[in-house]
Order: structure tokens, then sequence, then C-alpha cells
């Protein structure tokens, strides 16, 4: 059960609210237009299985800014059809990081785009920022992202676009995935990874990342350089960049 959902509704304004200990998700934003999240605060175990904290999807116009959240899984995340979304001065951790995705899992399914996300800090996370979508066929999409201002403390994936998503391996083997990924900036995003590999983009063989754009990047894992790794990529890279940039 989630704790809370808005369905089809419009001019929303959520303050003040402090969730715990959900079943489900906490908050959930279905089919809505013009959303105003605010100073929200969300707990639950760092183990506890599909806690998101704040879920959206097919909604445009939707704001969260001023929140914590901690979780055991994602702190935000936003699925299919979500438009004109902004994200600031969030807190997130524990949990899974902020997640478009997981896309993908229909093959008719409405795109994300024009999503940002900035001034905000993740705090021993699994992920950062994280794009992922199912390793099967869909005509979803993701575009004009951008992820700046960003403070990294100790994450497992600091940034990741993973395309082969695929739990258990049910319904996905030997596929790839059909959602299109372009238009994606990474800008002034610093701090400490948890793991060697801090930047990882497993984009789709079939239909690679394009536009994907590095700005002033600056993580290390135990006070050295740590690694990048890149498929399917095109992009550009600029300023200072450490790990050094595969795009």
């Amino acid at each position: 059960m989630q704790s809370i959902t808005f369905n089809w509704a419009n001019d929303i304004l959520i303050s003040g609210l402090t969730s715990i200990n959900s079943q489900s998700m906490h908050l959930v934003i279905n089919s809505c237009n013009n959303v105003l999240v605010r100073n929200v605060r969300v707990t639950a175990p760092a183990l506890s299985p599909n806690t998101d904290g704040i879920h959206v999807q097919v909604s445009t116009g939707v704001t969260i800014t001023g929140s914590t959240i901690q979780t055991g899984d994602d702190c935000i995340s936003i699925g299919p059809s979500t438009r004109n979304m902004l994200m600031r001065s969030i807190k997130c951790g524990p949990g899974h990081g902020i997640s478009i995705g997981s896309l993908g899992n229909a093959v008719n399914e409405g795109g994300v785009e024009n999503i940002t996300l900035t001034n905000s800090i993740f705090s021993g996370s699994d992920n950062g920022v994280r794009i992922k979508s199912w390793a099967r066929p869909s005509n979803g999409f993701v575009r004009n992202v951008v992820y700046q201002n960003l403070i990294m403390n100790n994450v497992r994936n600091p940034i990741i676009i993973d395309q082969n998503y695929c739990p258990n391996n049910q319904g996905c083997p030997r596929q790839s995935s059909g959602v299109k990924i372009s238009q994606v900036t990474f800008r002034n995003i610093q701090g400490t990874s948890a793991t060697p590999a801090a930047v990882k983009f497993d984009c789709s063989s079939s239909n690679p990342c394009s536009g994907i754009r590095l700005q002033d990047i600056k993580l290390t894992y135990m006070n050295k350089a740590a690694t990048s790794s890149c498929k399917n990529i095109g992009g550009t890279s600029s300023g200072v960049l450490m790990p050094s940039s595969c795009v």
C-alpha cells in the first residue's frame, strides 16, 4: 500500500509532510498537472524494499524542493509520460538515488522529457543520478535532462545509465532496449564514490545514447581518481573531468 496517492488532480500543493515507514511507495503523483512538493521528509529503513520516497508518472509540471528523503528504494523515481519536472535542494540517502525509470517495460510507452535536478546532495545511496530501462523493445524515450550542482558523499554509482535492466533475467535476455536516451547534461557534480567506477554509461546497442554532455565532474574513490566506462554512447565533455571522460 502506498501511503498517499494523487490521481488525476491539478494544481496541488504538498508542504511540510512527514512520511515514515510506508509499506510501499510513500508519495505517488499519477496523471497530475502543476504539482508543488516542498519541505517534505520521508524516512524508511535502508533495506526496506519498494519504499520509494516520491514516485511521479504520467504527470506534467511537477516541482519538488527542499525535501529530505531516506528510504530503501529510490528517493525519487520518475516513470513514463513525465514532462517538465524540476527537483531542487533535495537530500537523498540512504536509498537508490534519483532515478528515471525503469522505462521500457511496455512496447508502447510515453516518453520522459524536460527534467532538471539541481543543488542537491546524495549521501550513502546506492546510486546518485540514474536512468534505467528494460532490455527489450519499446518506443519510449528520455530527452532534455539536466543534472547540475550536485554533491555525492560515498555513493556507490554516482552517475549511471543502465539500459540492460533485467532483474532475474526474466523476459528480456539477449534483447536490447528500445528506449532512446538523448540530450542529457551532467554539470558540476563532485564528491566521493563508494566504488572505483564512478561513471557508468551502459546504453542500448540498438538505440545508442546521444547528446550526452559532461562538464566539470570531480568524483574520487579513496582519495584517488575514480574510473568511467561507456558503451554505445555519443556526446561531448569539457572542463575538469575526474574521472577522465569516456564520452
